[in-house]
């Protein structure tokens, strides 16, 4: 009778087990959830889009596992009257359609107009850059 007792009453130690297990849930829940969305915003968010003319300079397909096509486009902020820029800023980018190289070999050393999306960071097997090219088209 005694043994029956025993096992139809719960110890003050089961519900404990069960209350931090619960905790535990709860806990590892929400530690998902928020490097789900850390890594959402981070990786695959866009943060902004627009465009960006400038002298196609450089454009390569580099990397050592995961082989990227990569540009730099130089911005002139002041250009003399030979239209040639004395102050100029490098913008660096990816290029995530890769049917579009040929364009970009053909337009290299020419001024492009480049339209982008920036992420807020850069996933190896995307490229290097925050900055992909989508779209590019030449400056009249």
């Amino acid at each position: 009778m005694e043994a029956e007792h025993n096992q139809s009453k719960p110890s003050r130690w089961a519900g404990v087990v069960k209350a931090t297990r619960r905790i535990v849930r709860w806990t590892v829940f929400i530690l998902l959830l928020a490097l789900g969305s850390f890594i959402y915003f981070k990786y695959f968010f866009t943060y902004s889009e627009g465009s960006r003319a400038g002298l196609l300079q450089i454009f390569s397909k580099r990397g050592v596992f995961f082989k990227t096509y990569e540009g730099e486009l130089i911005l002139s902020s002041v250009s003399s009257n030979s239209n040639v820029a004395l102050a100029s800023e490098k913008f660096q980018f990816s290029v995530l359609k890769k049917h579009m190289t040929p364009e970009f070999d053909t337009l290299q050393g020419k001024n492009v107009i480049v339209y982008y999306i920036e992420k807020k960071g850069a996933i190896p097997w995307r490229g290097e850059s925050r900055f992909l090219v989508d779209s590019i088209a030449l400056r009249k």
